[in-house]
């Protein structure tokens, strides 16, 4: 097969490669923290690898290779388009508990995952498979300059070795060694323990009962309803804007300042992203029947309440949820 695909034979490149698709975007994403970006350089990553069959040695896998080059993409597109949000302190919101770090994230939807294998390809990984695509891991990532990311990526989320990072990277093993110390300390600072042991299992009935809870204050305007629903300690965040809110009564106070500006009940319509319970939000628009796409939230599940909610208010992410843009909008009699 390698040798047809060498040879020109497009078909028996396409053979070689389509296994590690999804775990190469899904990689991508990690590094660079939007879906869309990750969709681009995974065709980067791909006509590479084309162009450049003849001048693999074999000396590693071609999986290994394949994220390699991966890798070395995402790292030189962050170099190259240093994007930064603009750090916009809306007035017509709270005062935020703090004002975060803007942070360039999107969430990744949750049919991306199907045909990844759960188990890391290397024995060093530190983190499962669903602690290293959870919301709260990524934005962690995302505050670790590039190289870090990638080496904290490569070495405790797929388990490579220090040698295997250090030739992927073209540095050496006391280089990847030093970077991972440092990536490890700030990214433990600022996720000291995610506890996703805690969340319920996915589609269990706790996790329906918890979830059909929360769509029912929502679409209610139960704000009340819906904050009895948090930990106390829970978060509500806006990326890439910097509002961050804590507690019960910050997060209420924002709701409620939210509804008011939108006038409108809204609709939610489930999905998942990043293994988490996610909702495409739609708000009705006067005198037309139909609610459009207004913004995504993903929750964050501990036991059985809710410790953060992320709000997202680009709608063009609806698409690749396989979302519509509009619904028909509910009467009364609904």
């Amino acid at each position: 097969m390698l040798a047809r695909a060498r040879s020109g034979d497009e078909d028996a490149f396409r053979e070689l490669t389509d296994p590690y698709r999804r775990e190469l975007q899904l990689h991508i994403y990690r590094i660079v923290g939007s879906v869309h970006e990750a969709e681009d350089m995974l065709q980067e990553t791909l006509l590479a690898a084309w162009r450049g069959l003849a001048r693999f040695e074999e000396r590693a896998s071609l999986r290994a290779w394949l994220y390699r080059i991966a890798t070395n993409r995402s790292l030189d597109a962050l170099r190259v388009n240093r994007r930064r949000p603009a750090e916009e302190r809306m007035t017509q919101f709270p005062e935020p508990t703090r004002w975060n770090e803007p942070l360039w994230l999107e969430p990744y939807p949750e049919v991306l995952l199907e045909g990844i294998p759960d188990e890391a390809p290397g024995p060093e990984a530190r983190y499962e498979a669903r602690e290293g695509i959870a919301l709260a891991f990524i934005a962690g990532l995302q505050h670790l300059p590039p190289q870090q990311r990638a080496v904290l990526v490569l070495r405790d989320v797929l388990g490579y070795r220090a040698g295997e990072v250090a030739e992927m990277l073209e540095t050496t093993e006391t280089a990847v060694n030093s970077l991972l110390r440092r990536a490890r300390a700030a990214f433990d600072s600022r996720l000291p323990a995610m506890e996703r042991d805690r969340a319920p299992l996915p589609s269990s009935t706790h996790e329906r009962e918890l979830v059909g809870s929360f769509v029912e204050t929502v679409e209610n305007g139960d704000i009340e309803g819906m904050v009895a629903l948090l930990t106390d300690d829970a978060w509500l965040t806006m990326p890439p804007l910097p509002h961050a809110y804590r507690g019960r009564e910050a997060i209420a106070e924002f709701l409620r300042g939210a509804e008011e500006r939108r006038g409108a009940p809204m609709r939610l319509v489930a999905t998942r992203a990043n293994t988490q319970p996610a909702f495409g939000c739609y708000l009705a628009v006067p005198d037309t029947g139909v609610a459009r796409a207004f913004s995504m939230l993903v929750l964050t599940l501990e036991g059985r309440e809710i410790s953060a909610i992320t709000w997202f208010a680009d709608s063009n992410m609806f698409a690749r949820f396989g979302l519509p843009r509009t619904l028909p909008q509910l009467t009364t009699d609904d």
